[in-house]
C-alpha cells in the first residue's frame, strides 16, 4: 500500500480520485469506467435512489463490497433536509461518511453557505465524517474546517459546466488556510483540470460528468487517473519559480568566445 494516502477522518485511500455514478449510458460502462479510474471512494446521491430496489438489483448492489460508498445529499436545499438525508444514508448504508451538499437554487446549483454551515455543524455533532461541498470562498472553507468537517471540497466552477477552475488564486489561499484535506469538486471538464487542481495543492478530485458524459467514458476515466497521479507528483516535486525574463538553462561560464570578443 502506498504511504501517500488520502486521509479523511479515520479513513485512508490510496487513490486521490473520487467518482460518481450518474449519467452513464448503462451499468456496464459505469463499472468499467470506475475500475479504470482507480477510484476507491464512489459517491451516490441518496435522494435519487430507491434504496430498497438498489440493494437488490441496482447500483448499490453492483458497488457494495468493491468500493467505499460516499453518500451525498444532492438535491437538498435546506440544512434540515440535508441532515435528514444524511441520517437516512447512515441507516441504510451503515456508514458515517457523508458528502454534504446544500444547494441555493436550481439554476446555478451553487452552495447555500449559511445553510451549509448549519448542516455541517449538526452532522459533525451527530458523529458524521463530513466532506463539505462549498463555494471557492476561503473564509467559508475555513469556517467549515473550524466546525469540524473532515474535508472541504471547493468548486472549480458550477456543477456540470466543464469550465474547470475559474479562480486558481482562491484555491491557493484555501490551501494555505486548511489543515484538513481540500478536494476539487464540480466544474471539471477534462484531465488537465485535474492536473491543475493537484498542482495547486488539492488533496484529491471528485468528478462525475466529465467521465460519464465523455464520448469514451472508460478511456476518459483512465486519463483522469493518470492526471491526478501526475498532478500530485508535480506538487510534491515542487515547481520552479515563475520569472518575467529568460533564465538560461545552460551555464554561461566556460563558453567558447568568437574572435573579437
Amino acid at each position: 500500500m502506498s504511504e501517500d494516502q488520502l486521509r479523511v477522518g479515520p479513513y485512508s485511500f490510496s487513490s486521490r480520485l473520487l467518482v460518481g455514478t450518474a449519467r452513464y449510458p448503462n451499468y456496464q460502462v459505469m463499472l468499467e469506467a470506475i475500475e479504470q479510474s482507480g477510484a476507491e471512494l464512489v459517491t451516490v446521491a441518496i435522494r435519487r435512489l430507491d434504496l430498497a430496489a438498489s440493494k437488490e438489483s441496482g447500483v448499490l448492489e453492483l458497488l457494495a463490497g468493491r468500493y467505499t460508498l460516499l453518500p451525498n445529499t444532492a438535491g437538498c436545499y435546506t440544512a434540515r433536509d440535508a441532515v435528514l438525508t444524511a441520517q437516512l444514508a447512515r441507516e441504510a448504508l451503515e456508514t458515517d461518511l457523508i458528502k454534504l451538499e446544500v444547494i441555493a437554487d436550481d439554476q446555478t446549483l451553487l452552495p447555500d453557505s449559511e445553510e451549509l454551515l448549519v448542516a455541517a455543524r449538526e452532522l459533525v455533532a451527530d458523529g458524521f465524517v463530513v466532506m463539505a461541498y462549498a463555494n471557492d470562498d476561503p473564509v467559508l472553507c475555513r469556517k467549515l474546517q473550524d466546525v469540524g468537517c473532515a474535508a472541504v471540497m471547493p468548486l472549480g466552477s458550477p456543477i456540470g459546466s466543464g469550465m474547470g477552475i475559474r479562480n486558481p488564486y482562491n484555491f491557493q489561499i484555501i490551501r494555505e488556510l486548511l489543515e484538513v484535506p481540500m478536494l476539487l469538486d464540480a466544474g471539471v471538464g477534462t484531465a488537465s483540470d485535474a492536473v491543475l487542481a493537484m498542482e495547486l495543492g488539492c488533496d484529491g478530485v471528485l468528478l462525475n460528468t466529465a467521465i460519464s458524459g465523455a464520448k469514451k467514458p472508460v478511456q476518459m476515466a483512465q486519463a483522469f487517473r493518470l492526471a491526478v497521479e501526475s498532478g500530485r507528483a508535480a506538487w510534491q516535486a515542487g515547481r520552479i519559480p515563475r520569472r518575467l525574463y529568460a533564465d538560461p538553462s545552460s551555464p554561461s561560464a566556460g563558453l567558447i568566445k568568437s574572435r573579437g570578443q
